[in-house]
């Protein structure tokens, strides 16, 4: 049996669903893409506000995730003092040279069931030949702080 979808002008029935980008997913690439504009347009040598922006965006999240965000942030910036806070896809980051080393994303960003706290392939993670890059993160109970305090202080080491 052969599916087909209906284009945009048709008046016919989808009879298959559309598989591209959310509306969540186009949001941040929108996002993504005010702030690389944004830092085309800083003159060179001038260093823009970034972790203000940051917080201003952990504002903007609801209670449960602003909580995570904010604990998250303190985390980072007790532990690795030397990232700089930034926007990423509308998210808050933490970067190493202009490179993006880990990053939080609340549950309402795409609708899920936890927020996460990802890393990128710039955090020095490798554990064997398989080893996770992104944590749920539920609530932030002492024990779970610990562990993502050390998460971070080995995403930092230099191999």
């Amino acid at each position: 049996m052969k599916h087909t979808q209906s284009s945009a002008g048709s008046t016919g029935t989808v009879t298959e669903p559309y598989d591209g980008f959310t509306a969540e997913e186009r949001e941040a690439m929108k996002e993504r893409a005010k702030e690389l504009k944004a830092t085309r347009r800083s003159p060179r040598g001038a260093k823009a506000d970034t972790e203000s922006e940051v917080l201003a965006k952990i504002a903007e999240m609801p209670e449960a995730d602003r909580v995570l965000a904010e604990r998250v942030h303190a985390l980072v910036r007790s532990v690795a003092p030397e990232l700089t806070p930034k926007l990423w896809y509308g998210m808050p980051a933490y970067a190493r040279n202009g490179k993006v080393l880990c990053h939080f994303q609340s549950a309402q960003k795409f609708k899920t069931r936890y927020a996460t706290l990802g890393f990128s392939d710039q955090a020095a993670l490798d554990d064997g030949a398989v080893w996770p890059v992104a944590y749920a993160l539920k609530e932030l109970t002492p024990a779970a702080e610990e562990r993502i305090g050390a998460l971070i202080a080995k995403a930092v080491a230099q191999n």
